[in-house]
């Protein structure tokens, strides 16, 4: 079993636990989902605002839900991807650095302890202790200089199937009534609101922030989109060439 795994049992043993914040999938959920009802709502506004047909607000809508479910997950996938190389990439390096200059590394661990607020000859104890094991030295090394831990690195795969499922869920929100049957544009922006403020509301339960400030902030945002786009709409209109 991994280190983390382990902790993760001792933590759970002691009433204590956390919510996943490396795997990869709750940023992009979160940003999927926000993403696909603002531009969705905003799309329907846009359309709808110009006098377009129900039939074309639905084209559109589809349309939009396709394009941005399937671009926002091979920009996930790209986006961690990219982030999990750059992170081997410094891992190397610092690989490299404790094969070639193990006392220099030895002595930055103790400083780094030191720092931290251990007393002088203990955070020397503790860097040699730690050193006895290059991997558990590189793993200390790279979490302290850089944030990030080498054995929880993020899911590209992950992120970008969360993306493109939460942005398509979301993009469907503003046009239920008109696949339902009720083409009416109020309707579709009320029910572009009201999942927007669910979204927001959701999130809010991994954060220390209250649902309906959450739930508001969002609602906010998808105003200012819907609001833009139904000017330029209306002041396009689907009549002019």
């Amino acid at each position: 079993m991994s280190s983390a795994g382990e902790a993760a049992e001792r933590a759970e043993a002691h009433g204590h636990t956390h919510s996943d914040v490396a795997g990869g999938w709750l940023r992009a959920a979160v940003f999927g989902a926000m993403d696909g009802l603002v531009t969705n709502t905003a799309l329907v506004a846009g359309v709808g605002g110009g006098g377009a047909s129900p039939h074309t607000v639905v084209l559109s809508g589809v349309a939009g839900l396709a394009a941005g479910a399937i671009s926002m997950a091979l920009g996930e996938y790209t986006s961690v991807t990219t982030q999990n190389e750059q992170l081997d990439l410094e891992v190397a390096k610092e690989r490299h650095e404790l094969a070639t200059n193990p006392g220099g590394e030895l002595q930055e661990l103790a400083d780094l302890w030191e720092a931290r607020g251990l007393a002088q000859p203990l955070a020397r104890a503790v860097a040699e202790q730690l050193s006895r094991d290059p991997e558990q030295a590189l793993r200390v090394h790279v979490i302290s200089e850089l944030g990030l831990d080498p054995g929880e690195k993020p899911s590209p795969v992950t992120a970008a199937v969360s993306s493109f499922l939460t942005f398509a869920v979301g993009a469907v929100i503003p046009l239920l009534p008109f696949l339902l049957g009720a083409p009416v544009l109020w309707l579709a922006l009320l029910c572009g609101g009201i999942g927007l403020v669910a979204a927001g509301a959701l999130s809010a339960r991994f954060t220390p922030r209250p649902w309906w400030s959450a739930g508001l902030r969002q609602l906010l945002f998808g105003a200012v989109a819907a609001g833009a786009t139904y000017l330029i709409g209306a002041a396009i209109g689907v009549g002019t060439t």
